[in-house]
């Protein structure tokens, strides 16, 4: 079992979207919550690895890390 890190984001016309940076190509968009586009995003990792194994491809290890940093603002 693998745990890929996802990003998403809030476009400007209020939906959100998001990819997954360890999957090149692996990303969603046009969702109205971000929960609907983190759970599309899980389903779109799903896809995008059975691809990737049915094409003969390695499939990458996740390595990239997230986390938040807090600052002040001015």
């Amino acid at each position: 079992m693998r745990c890929y890190a996802v990003v998403i984001e809030r476009a400007g016309d209020g939906g959100y979207g998001g990819y997954v940076p360890d999957l090149p190509g692996c990303g969603v968009c046009g969702y109205a919550t971000a929960a609907e586009a983190k759970a599309a995003l899980a389903e779109a990792v799903d896809l995008h690895l059975a691809g990737m194994i049915e094409d003969g491809e390695t499939i990458p290890e996740p390595t990239t890390q997230a986390d938040y940093v807090t600052v002040a603002t001015a």
